[in-house]
């Protein structure tokens, strides 16, 4: 006598099929084989009504959810969360770039990697800060160096 059970992972489902499987003689395969097709169809529709029931309870949840997200089902999408300043900060009023003036006016020449560890910021940031004082004419490059405006 062989059994064939079949468990589902994430529900509480068993399904017990038997069948006489191994029997011995020709006249008895035929009928042998029969039961065994008969055990496995009963075996997937139960399968199969299973995952009926399964996909009206996805259904039922994935309703509550946008009930309870107001609509919104599944992930969000990427970027920053709503609400969550959306959007560039603002500037303040140039205290870096008064800095860097500061510092070229005292200093002529100057690289700006010089500045930046005198600021003690990267100079990648600076690199943005100073062009934009060349743009309001604060400042000028020279070479290697910046050099006050005249």
């Amino acid at each position: 006598m062989a059994e064939v059970l079949i468990h589902t992972q994430f529900t509480n489902t068993h399904i017990h099929l038997s069948s006489s499987l191994l029997v011995v003689g020709t006249s008895r395969r035929e009928e042998t084989m029969a039961d065994t097709s008969n055990v496995l169809n009963e075996a997937r529709a139960l399968v199969q009504k299973r995952l009926r029931e399964l996909d009206q309870e996805r259904a039922r949840l994935e309703r509550a959810l946008a009930d309870l997200t107001g609509g919104r089902v599944g992930r969000r999408r990427p970027g920053r969360p709503p609400g969550s300043g959306g959007g560039r900060r603002k500037r303040r009023g140039g205290t870096r770039g008064a800095q860097a003036v500061k510092i070229v006016n005292s200093n002529p020449g100057i690289t700006a990697s010089e500045i930046a560890k005198r600021m003690k910021i990267k100079p990648n940031y600076l690199y943005r800060v100073m062009g934009d004082l060349q743009k309001d004419g604060q400042v000028r490059k020279k070479g290697g160096g910046y050099h006050p405006a005249k």
